[in-house]
């Protein structure tokens, strides 16, 4: 396909991809640079399928910078503009939504909060909200709430005002209203929607304060951070790359569940995460912008056991027990209906599936809408940031994007050299 040929639904996909790729500062010392080579080459292969205008990936090693490249174009080149829009290339330092990446950031801030005394995971939702009780509520814990087992996956009663969605007085009126599927801690389903008004209004109710603010003077700023944040400033929303949804429309039946799970279908919900409107809003859940060298950076706080640069953010006993399996591998809707083994709140890894690629069972972090992932691999000493701008639903070259992560896994080994069955 050249620059010119653009099927349906996907990018026009350059005939030079060197001419779109931006590389960042990198240390290869320690490291095979044949075996980053070829990990960029799997990224850019997940590149020419055309499925995503943008692609950054940030990788550090021990704390090095060993990959930090950037391939496409932050604007100009979706599926839907046309042949002659201003192509702006996309750097490292581009930022994007990366959507329910957010939920590694925000359960970090929970721990941190919990570790400080501010609630107990095991405190009732109620003692914080007290109108969280209607319909058997008052039985969840914020534990239930961060295992995604407090029984209301999807929202019920009448549609939420989207323009009301940094309000803490009208969401936590709906919080209240909302009717279970089933009893908190029966079963573990991932909680799209719900999850980051519950963990916002606790939070607020528990500590006095926004948590975005918490997020900002705790680890952000302390540390350098320019995104990463739930929202941005209104001054930046300009400077954030949009998102896309490409490829082909669901069919009916897939595209039906996926109203029921995340509120819309891709087509219906990108064009408003593109919006001041949620690009402003404090969403932990899904509104953090960010960039795919901030998230690896974020990964490596992680894989360090809760410190980075002289900032403790969280004990590495608390990250312990945060990372400690809760329930079992099954079929998971946030990992499109593949296995998955959750901890309390960060998604984990494991040796035949696993949402940081193959033969990671050490791995932790979180996944984002689509293709986005952030995570630490304490076994390889890997912290990792994979950020795409394009959100294709089902297409043939799907397998691109999970094929880079088994390329990560395998060219960066275990520390003790073995490749993990």
């Amino acid at each position: 396909m050249t620059s010119t040929e653009k099927p349906e639904g996907r990018i026009r996909v350059p005939d030079d991809l060197d001419a779109v790729t931006t590389v960042g500062a990198e240390d290869h010392s320690g490291v095979d640079p044949a075996a980053v080579e070829r990990i960029w080459q799997a990224a850019r292969h997940w590149y020419s399928a055309g499925m995503h205008p943008a692609i950054q990936v940030c990788l550090r090693r021990h704390g090095r910078v060993i990959l930090n490249r950037a391939i496409g174009h932050g604007w100009g080149n979706g599926p839907d503009d046309p042949a002659d829009a201003e192509k702006i290339p996309v750097t490292p330092d581009t930022p994007f939504c990366v959507y329910s990446a957010a939920k590694a950031i925000t359960t970090t801030v929970v721990h941190m909060l919990a570790e400080r005394g501010h609630f107990s995971l095991d405190d009732r939702v109620c003692e914080y909200l007290p109108n969280y009780t209607s319909h058997g509520k008052y039985r969840t814990t914020i534990r239930h709430v961060m295992t995604h087992s407090a029984g209301v996956p999807f929202p019920t009663g009448q549609r939420p005002n989207l323009k009301r969605m940094n309000d803490s007085d009208y969401a936590r009126a709906m919080l209240g209203d909302l009717r279970p599927l089933y009893r908190p801690g029966l079963v573990h389903i991932y909680h799209a929607l719900t999850w980051g008004p519950l963990v916002r209004e606790i939070v607020s109710a528990a500590t006095g304060r926004n948590i975005r603010d918490i997020l900002a003077a705790e680890i952000l700023e302390p540390l350098g951070f320019r995104w990463t944040n739930f929202g941005v400033a209104e001054d930046d929303v300009a400077l954030v790359a949009p998102s896309h949804a490409t490829g082909k429309p669901l069919p009916p039946p897939i595209a039906a569940a996926f109203r029921t799970a995340v509120g819309g279908t891709l087509h219906q919900i990108i064009p408003f995460t593109n919006t001041p409107l949620f690009l402003t809003g404090v969403v932990p859940s899904s509104s953090t912008v960010s960039t795919a060298q901030e998230l690896s950076r974020f990964a490596e706080l992680l894989r360090r056991g809760g410190e980075l640069d002289g900032v403790r953010v969280l004990s590495p006993e608390t990250l312990r027990e945060a990372t400690r399996e809760c329930r079992r591998l099954r079929p998971d809707l946030a990992t499109g209906l593949m296995p998955l083994r959750w901890g309390t709140g960060y998604m984990l890894g494991s040796n035949r599936f696993g949402p940081f690629g193959r033969n990671a069972p050490s791995a932790f972090g979180h996944t984002g809408l689509v293709d986005i992932a952030v995570w630490a691999d304490p076994a390889r000493g890997l912290a990792a940031g994979v950020v795409s701008s394009g959100k294709p639903g089902r297409h043939r070259e799907a397998n691109r994007y999970p094929a880079l992560l088994d390329r990560i896994n395998f060219e960066l080994p275990p520390d003790n050299g073995e490749i993990l069955g």
